[in-house]
């Protein structure tokens, strides 16, 4: 039996109207008012300036913790699954066995060691946006957010072991099993098959995949509207949305 793994980016949640990263009303062209997301979006930057890091991450992120999952999601759910995506659509789909190997947005950790297995704790952003009245300044959303995530008002930094921090992979962090790092690898090392859907081959775990694909000459699908060519002889690139490829899917035997 053929072993088909796929690995998802942010284009398979793009049809849910959450925003790709690179697009032009992309994640990553839209920063604070004094940093750009690569900027923001880092371990660095929480530690140093906590209050700013979680004002932008509830704005670009915590919005759309309530979208609900396309048909794509619907047609994973029963497949094997790596997904960049923070956003949860795929549990919320009903795959209960996805690893979300960037984080999830549902969820938040003590504040630690990244080596360290923290427990996942409830995200607070429901409560957060109850406190946030309608006009709410950015400097009250910033002390509730603050307060949520117990960071010190006197030191204004997270303190390890006591203040929380949002379960998401930052660009100065690196895989752990926190994020089922080691579960990933298996699952790549026995694919024969491996489909890339609305990824744009611009992280750490694409690149790891690829290049575990090429030494086990496993096949590989490339789905996306504007395909990367990566220069892989054993690829096909389709040129489509993934609720395309899908109604093509059991046609290619995928």
């Amino acid at each position: 039996m053929v072993n088909q793994l796929f690995i998802t980016g942010a284009g398979v949640s793009a049809e849910s109207g959450i925003p790709t990263f690179r697009g032009v009303d992309g994640f990553w062209r839209i920063g604070s008012s004094n940093y750009t997301p690569q900027e923001m979006a880092t371990r660095q930057m929480y530690i140093e300036k906590p209050a700013e890091f979680l004002l932008w991450y509830f704005k670009r992120f915590a919005k759309y913790r309530h979208i609900k999952p396309n048909k794509v999601h619907e047609w994973l759910s029963n497949k094997k699954l790596i997904t960049q995506n923070i956003d949860g659509l795929d549990g919320k789909a009903g795959n209960e066995s996805y690893i979300p190997i960037h984080g999830r947005l549902d969820k938040v950790t003590v504040f630690g060691h990244q080596e360290k297995h923290l427990e996942l704790i409830s995200a607070p952003w429901d409560q957060l946006q109850d406190e946030f009245a309608s006009g709410c300044s950015e400097a009250v959303m910033k002390d509730l957010l603050l307060d949520a995530f117990r960071i010190s008002k006197a030191t204004l930094r997270p303190e390890k072991d006591v203040s929380l921090k949002p379960f998401v992979l930052l660009f100065d962090e690196y895989y752990t099993d926190m994020y089922r790092m080691c579960d990933a690898l298996e699952r790549l090392y026995r694919a024969d098959v491996m489909i890339f859907m609305g990824t744009s081959f611009s992280v750490g775990i694409t690149s790891i995949a690829l290049e575990i694909a090429l030494k086990n000459n496993a096949d590989v699908h490339i789905v996306d509207p504007e395909p990367i060519d990566l220069g892989v002889n054993n690829a096909r690139y389709h040129s489509m949305k993934a609720t395309e490829f899908i109604e093509l899917a059991a046609a290619l035997g995928v």
